[in-house]
């Protein structure tokens, strides 16, 4: 019989995309009423016998930020339950680390359960790191529409780094910008090529990406897509991108 806590996502269809997750509910714990926990306490807890105790630790450490947990949370990547290990990966993006992305990389590939991979993503997106931005895009590719969600936005993290890191993931992102079957999956490409392109010089690079976002503005037909499209124009402010949509809405063709 499979615990009941071993909450599967199924893999296969999009109707997950809508299914709440273990650390969506932890979002929202945080956003009501965060509790206070004492870190001297809950070190000790991370390494206990008791499931629910490691369980309530690396909570825990989705609020608190503390390195000496870092060790113990990337153990806690291995546990049976799946969330105790959502809630490691969520706390590992709470305390970034580069000891850490090699084991969530690693996790990514081989977890079964799309909670937790969802939690991956965001964690390696916070670690600022060039050795996530092929996993990310591996995930942006191929993996369940809610860990592409997650992965799309972690992307834009590649901004922080250097331009020879940010090129080669901006045609895999207008891929997921163009052929994505979920809108909100291409409102978050849009959303983080408006993001890179504006650490980008005005080069082949980004002119394709700019047109990417034209045609998206353009031709997309959810509305949502098209505003995200717009917005990332607006923020780059490329010349190309204002006119279009000055006459697109001229023309009145959305709206």
């Amino acid at each position: 019989m499979q615990d009941e806590d071993d909450l599967t996502l199924l893999e296969t269809d999009d109707a997950d995309f809508s299914e709440e997750s273990p650390l969506d509910e932890m979002e929202s714990a945080e956003a009501d009423s965060a509790p206070s926990f004492d870190p001297e306490e809950m070190l000790p807890l991370l390494e206990a016998s008791e499931p629910s105790q490691r369980m309530l630790a690396a909570r825990a450490f989705c609020d608190l930020e503390d390195e000496r947990a870092v060790p113990s949370l990337i153990n806690l990547l291995q546990e049976v339950c799946p969330l105790i290990r959502v809630s490691a990966a969520y706390a590992l993006g709470r305390n970034p680390h580069s000891d850490a992305v090699e084991p969530l990389i690693q996790q990514l590939q081989t977890d079964w359960n799309g909670y937790v991979r969802k939690g991956i993503v965001w964690a390696l997106g916070n670690c600022r790191d060039r050795r996530c931005i092929s996993p990310l895009l591996e995930a942006l590719a191929n993996d369940i529409p809610a860990v592409r969600l997650w992965a799309a936005s972690s992307l834009t993290h590649v901004g922080k780094l250097n331009d020879e890191d940010i090129i080669p993931a901006i045609a895999p992102i207008i891929e997921g910008l163009r052929a994505d079957s979920v809108p909100a999956v291409r409102s978050n490409c849009a959303w983080t090529l408006g993001q890179l392109c504006a650490e980008l010089p005005s080069n082949v690079v980004y002119a394709t990406a700019v047109d990417a976002l034209i045609e998206t503005y353009v031709e997309d037909e959810d509305f949502g897509v098209k505003e995200d499209a717009k917005s990332s124009l607006l923020k780059l402010g490329d010349t190309r991108g204002l006119q279009m949509i000055e006459e697109v809405e001229e023309e009145g063709l959305i709206g």
